[in-house]
């Protein structure tokens, strides 16, 4: 029997494993790989959206390196911040980068913040680096999301609709009382039956890249494509966020962190949109 099963699309994966292959008795995880492929078409995109818009594509090659290492520390640190039950007991376990533990919404911040501080240092239009740098940034996070796939990770609750995906318990990342309630057996192996959410961001990504792309050939207001990542991330992820197993909490409550900060995105992409259009037309 399959480790992973779509059931209503025909689809079936025999063995889903999360190591690619292995060097010197070093595991490499297809997480890895597939972040790693994920940034290198974000940057791909970045770059060619500089050239299209007559900018010098080295300014993101450059831009990237800064970027890479402080998404990485701010999503390491989105996730342990809002994890500290389990870390101030494992203090250690901070630093164990394989052993999982990643908030996309950490890179974002990071990223983020890495750009304007090198449009500051560099003397570089802040506005025209964001826009043409943040449809990249969704492209590698629709990409991105595979690596869950590959994890057997990031699924919503049940489901029976037409993209319900089938997981063994064997090999699924985790389980709760809810979805093994209305665990499935088929030939002798036990199955949770979810959403894959994974998808559902990644097909959300993909549409949010193309129209920013779009939006970019009509382009008046500086910042308008970065609004536009705002409110329509913001909003792809507050959906998502309401049918995921995984959630962050807020502390002492039972509100996602993740959607509280959805919603906080799509208000402040929204504000920033009115504020830059006045500011661009006084």
């Amino acid at each position: 029997m399959p480790d992973v099963w779509f059931p209503h699309l025909g689809i079936k994966i025999a063995h889903l494993s999360r190591t690619a292959f292995t060097i010197f008795g070093l595991e490499i995880a297809w997480y890895g790989l597939i972040i790693a492929f994920g940034v290198a078409a974000g940057l791909g995109l970045a770059c060619l959206v500089a050239k299209k818009t007559g900018q010098k594509s080295e300014t993101y090659t450059d831009f990237i390196i800064y970027a890479l290492i402080f998404s990485i520390l701010g999503a390491r640190i989105y996730y342990v911040i809002f994890s500290w039950e389990y870390y101030a007991k494992e203090p250690l376990q901070i630093f164990n980068l394989r052993g999982g533990g990643m908030a996309i919404y950490g890179a974002v911040i990071g990223a983020v913040a890495t750009a304007l501080i090198y449009c500051k240092i560099k003397k570089y239009d802040t506005w025209l680096l964001i826009d043409t740098a943040i449809p990249g940034l969704a492209l590698g996070q629709a990409i991105g999301r595979w690596g869950n796939f590959c994890n057997q990770e990031v699924f919503g609750g049940y489901t029976d609709g037409l993209f319900a995906m089938r997981l063994n318990v064997e090999t699924a990342a985790y389980t709760t009382p809810e979805l093994m309630e209305k665990a499935i057996t088929e030939g002798g192996v036990t199955y949770i039956q979810v959403q894959p959410t994974f998808l559902y961001e990644s097909a959300g990504n993909l549409l949010l890249v193309i129209l920013m792309l779009l939006l970019w050939k009509k382009r008046k207001t500086p910042g308008v494509i970065f609004c536009t990542y705002l409110v329509g991330y913001g909003l792809l992820r507050f959906v998502i966020e309401y049918i995921r197993t995984d959630q962050l909490m807020l502390w002492g409550t039972n509100i996602p962190v993740s959607m509280a900060l959805s919603a906080l995105l799509v208000i402040v992409g929204i504000v920033l949109y009115f504020v830059l259009r006045k500011r661009n037309k006084a």
